[in-house]
């Protein structure tokens, strides 16, 4: 295990500045997450940890000691890339061990550390196929195992489930989660994908254009998001642009078109902000403490364990989630309908500017 610190860590190709001076602490044993779009910087600053790029400015430390300009392997760090890169000539047992050969191992240990790795993926009897007669899961399986084998310091999982189908990453990124808690090493993940960071992270940093917004946990992230990007790219959510119309205190009454939100919370500074509410959040029937927006039903999304009634309200359109189908009824498309919410479910933040 290792802890990783990124001490303003700049990058520049050309006149593009790639990433704009970001500081991370990753902890002994955690599975941290970079989060975000593409083209954020999420994935140079995983090269960067890896050694396979190099920082324009800045330090990347391994616990006490400064890695910035050694090599990947000085580090002892280890990257699993998207696309697998089996070697397809060579039998699973041999790609495992593929590491091991390069340090002259003797062939008994290194059988030994083979079947411990395939047992660790539940691959153990497929050490004489191919990786063309495994799947893309078993393909995923092998390359985690060619990478622990060597137990490494770091563990960097770039995308690592972005070419599988939507069961086979459900499966996948569970075992991930099983196999980093069963060895207690230090994952750095990469991925776009906002439910699957959630689902297994112990904190996750989202990235914007080459900065980091936030870091905190599941959680903090999507519960307590600090600004409007972070709220916005965590899941489905209503950001709806409004003004600041009074203040007392940290408590303010803003307004978007003719509807008016009293008693919020709110510390920043600007007048143009916007409200944050969790589809969730939103109830069809009164709530204590809360606010009600009239409005017409637009649309009515059947989702099995949950239903998604889309509300009008002027030209908002504003998303409310139910689980089951109670307290929807018979709600259909043009019909009048009301949004409850508690005010301490309206998240007020500053606008941010483009």
């Amino acid at each position: 295990m290792v802890e990783v610190r990124l001490e303003n860590i700049v990058k520049k190709f050309g006149d593009t500045v790639a990433l704009k001076g970001i500081n991370l602490h990753i902890k002994h044993g955690e599975l941290f997450t970079l989060l975000g779009p593409s083209g954020c910087g999420k994935s140079t600053t995983l090269r960067i940890i890896a050694g396979l790029d190099y920082p324009t400015e800045g330090k990347v430390w391994f616990g006490d000691q400064d890695v910035t300009n050694l090599s990947s392997s000085e580090r002892g760090a280890v990257l699993v890339f998207q696309n697998y890169a089996l070697w397809p000539h060579m039998t699973i047992f041999d790609n495992v061990a593929y590491g091991l050969k390069l340090r002259k191992l003797p062939k008994e240990e290194i059988k030994k550390k083979v079947e411990w790795a395939l047992d660790l993926v539940k691959l153990r009897g497929f050490e004489d196929r191919y990786p063309t007669q495994l799947s893309g899961g078993q393909q995923q399986r092998v390359a985690i195992a060619r990478a622990i084998v060597v137990e490494p310091k770091l563990l960097l999982l770039d995308e690592p489930l972005s070419n599988l189908d939507a069961k086979l990453r459900l499966e996948m990124r569970s075992e991930i989660r099983r196999i980093q808690r069963e060895l207690g090493i230090t994952v750095l993940y990469v991925t776009h994908d906002q439910e699957e960071a959630m689902a297994i992270s112990d904190r996750i940093a989202v990235m914007n254009v080459g900065t980091v917004e936030q870091v905190g946990t599941p959680r903090e992230i999507y519960e307590h998001p600090r600004t409007e990007f972070v709220a916005s790219f965590m899941g489905k959510t209503n950001v709806i642009p409004a003004k600041v119309v009074e203040r007392n205190g940290d408590r303010v009454t803003v307004e978007f078109e003719s509807f008016r939100l009293e008693n919020l919370h709110y510390t920043g500074e600007s007048d143009n902000v916007v409200i944050v509410i969790r589809p969730e959040r939103i109830s069809l029937q009164p709530v204590e403490d809360g606010i009600t927006l009239e409005g017409t039903v637009d649309l009515v999304e059947y989702y099995g364990f949950f239903i998604e009634v889309i509300g009008l309200f002027g030209e908002t359109r504003i998303i409310a989630r139910t689980i089951g189908s109670r307290d929807v009824g018979n709600i259909k498309p043009t019909m009048p309908v009301k949004f409850y919410i508690r005010r301490d479910d309206i998240l007020v933040l500053p606008k941010q500017q483009l």
